[in-house]
């Protein structure tokens, strides 16, 4: 892990709300972002925040999500996460997030993600197949 990692490091991530985003079960009129999809979103904008201050043989996992999802999206719409690190405890890396649509903020919340090494995590995965 390198040093650069630290509390105030920000990364933005935009997305439009598609057809893979967005809610099918309440018809066409409600097809809105889906809030599983705001935390697949989420997850991923920070994991590539760390990315970019990581080294080769390190990645992320995700440990711990809250999410409040405050106001529909329809489709079509762009939507921008603002993600800030917020505390970083040896490889416990916590994440501050709100999502905002254009029009007003329709989510925030916290994430916290583990820095791993990879041929480690491979290995505890092997062996937990058997």
């Amino acid at each position: 892990m390198r040093d650069d990692i630290k509390p105030g490091l920000e990364h933005t991530v935009t997305h439009t709300v598609d057809d893979a985003r967005a809610i099918s079960f309440m018809g066409e009129d409600l097809r809105v972002y889906a809030t599983p999809s705001i935390v697949n979103d989420l997850e991923y904008g920070c994991r590539d925040l760390l990315k970019l201050h990581l080294p080769d043989d390190e990645d992320s996992v995700g440990a711990y999500v809250e999410v409040e999802h405050l106001r529909p999206t329809p489709m079509g719409f762009e939507v921008t996460y603002n993600i800030v690190i917020e505390a970083v405890d040896s490889r416990r890396v916590t994440f501050g997030i709100e999502v905002h649509d254009g029009v007003e903020l329709v989510a925030r919340g916290q994430h916290t993600r583990m820095i791993v090494k990879i041929e480690r995590l491979k290995a505890m995965v092997a062996a937990k197949r058997g």
